[in-house]
């Protein structure tokens, strides 16, 4: 099956149909052949950041890419944190007593 990929456009223009027109989420998305829940997350998307709604071609809002690179940090200090745990377990001194 082939991922549909839509324009900024057409879904500003969908999210318009529902909120400007009234036309109904469940008749918006049967009319342009879309799924309900995606039409609601483009509705979500364009009310909490209208400016920043859908990037677009591989681009991440500022706060995505953040959490991304704070991962992969996380993911290195983890990596690092585990070289160093295992050289110290290695043999023990003996205790004289």
């Amino acid at each position: 099956m082939v991922r549909r990929k839509f324009t900024k456009e057409f879904k500003f223009e969908a999210v318009k149909l529902v909120t400007e027109r009234g036309v109904a989420v469940a008749q918006a998305a049967r009319d342009l052949d879309l799924a309900e829940s995606v039409l609601r997350r483009w509705m979500r998307e364009a009310t909490t950041a209208p400016v920043t709604a859908f990037p677009g071609h591989g681009q991440q809002r500022a706060e995505l890419a953040e959490i991304a690179a704070l991962k992969k940090e996380v993911a290195k200090l983890k990596a690092e944190r585990d070289i160093l745990k295992k050289n110290r377990s290695g043999p023990q001194p003996a205790c004289a007593l």
